[in-house]
């Protein structure tokens, strides 16, 4: 594939061989080592955070969540990625959807059933590909019915909202540290706690639930983060200003290329992309699916980012007549986004998806009119 839908940011080879050469000296491979409490504190000054947690990886930073908060009962949305859900249900914690704004893609608060908010004791909103929720109007709700809030806000490394991070938001947000991500651990997680009391509790329960004289005193598991995977965060983090900046501005390409022909996700003021995803929609699915085909034809890996809606799956609970998510799910396609693409790269993706966006519509246009 000439052009992968997404490609991990690999950083020079011997500034990772010297950090894990460091590790092999110290013989000391996880367990609060030296290298992961070097990155917690990096990413508590760059992110504007206090009590962070780094984790296996973004779905058990979830399941941690969720374990910290004790919920029992959640809202969230359908249109997201099945760790959200998953994570609810394996932890047997009762899921309601509610329908998204079809502007943003995020859980719309004017949507929220009263009788599902008196019924819930938490609500899960997802900052889809980095772009703030309504927090105001969401921790409004919350405060009204007394709700735990929970973002996933797994693509939302740097993301700032009203000059500050958009990771303070809620009771804890957690984040994804993937390969696939514009920050990454290769494999790994983060959640970011308001109080002080729940990061304790999260550090515990991490670490099987044991406390310091290694006696277990809560349910816990095994969801710590390697040196070695902490080492390459540390790695990754040297060049991280350069990594944002140059999505951004792949991002802006995008969408300055593609302006009046396809749809953009509407981003919420006083906030700014980080260049985590790049979406656009389509008319109709027809014309997706035509557009996408063609382009892998080519070379030109495409990712249907989120399809289907887990509503429509029936899987993780009851199905709900929920018009805007399904509508979303069905027209949007997310374009190829990493840190080794060019402006001339995207000047050649976006050439091909206007040559064929005119084709079809051309065709599509005749046939209608007979």
């Amino acid at each position: 594939m000439k052009y992968p839908i997404v490609q991990p940011f690999l950083p020079e080879l011997d500034l990772y061989q010297k950090q894990i050469t460091e590790i092999f000296a110290r013989n000391r491979l996880t367990n609060k080592g030296p290298c992961e409490a070097e990155l917690v504190e990096k990413l508590k000054a760059y992110l504007g955070v206090e009590h962070i947690l780094l984790v296996a990886n973004g779905t058990m930073a979830l399941h941690i969540a969720y374990q910290v908060m004790g919920i029992t009962k959640a809202i969230t949305t359908p249109f997201t990625f099945a760790a959200t859900l998953g994570s609810l249900r394996m932890q047997n914690i009762a899921t309601r959807f509610s329908d998204i704004c079809p502007n943003t893609f995020n859980l719309d608060p004017s949507k929220l059933d009263s009788a599902d908010l008196e019924w819930a004791d938490a609500l899960v909103p997802v900052h889809v590909f980095a772009n703030p929720c309504d927090v105001e109007a969401i921790n409004r709700i919350a405060e009204q019915y007394q709700l735990k809030v929970i973002y996933d806000a797994a693509h939302c490394f740097a993301s700032k909202y009203k000059g500050e991070s958009l990771l303070k938001y809620g009771d804890c947000a957690t984040l994804s540290l993937h390969a696939t991500k514009l920050f990454h651990t290769v494999e790994g997680g983060a959640v970011i706690f308001k109080h002080r009391s729940d990061l304790e509790k999260a550090q515990k329960i991490i670490n099987f639930g044991q406390n310091e004289q290694q006696i277990p005193v809560l349910i816990g598991t095994n969801a710590k983060m390697s040196e070695m995977h902490a080492a390459m965060g540390l790695c990754v983090f040297n060049h991280i200003d350069d990594i944002l900046a140059h999505r951004v501005e792949l991002f802006n390409r995008y969408k300055y290329r593609l302006k009046g022909l396809l749809n953009f996700q509407h981003w919420k003021s006083n906030t700014s992309t980080n260049g985590s995803y790049l979406s656009v929609l389509f008319n109709s699915e027809h014309e997706l699916l035509y557009v996408r085909e063609h382009l892998e034809s080519i070379g030109i890996q495409t990712r249907r980012y989120f399809f289907p809606d887990l509503n429509e799956l029936k899987l993780y609970t009851e199905y709900r007549d929920l018009p805007c998510s399904k509508s979303i799910s069905r027209t949007i396609l997310c374009l190829p986004m990493y840190y080794e693409l060019r402006l001339k790269d995207i000047d050649y993706i976006c050439d091909n998806i206007i040559v064929l966006l005119n084709k079809f519509r051309e065709v599509d246009g005749a046939q209608t009119t007979l």
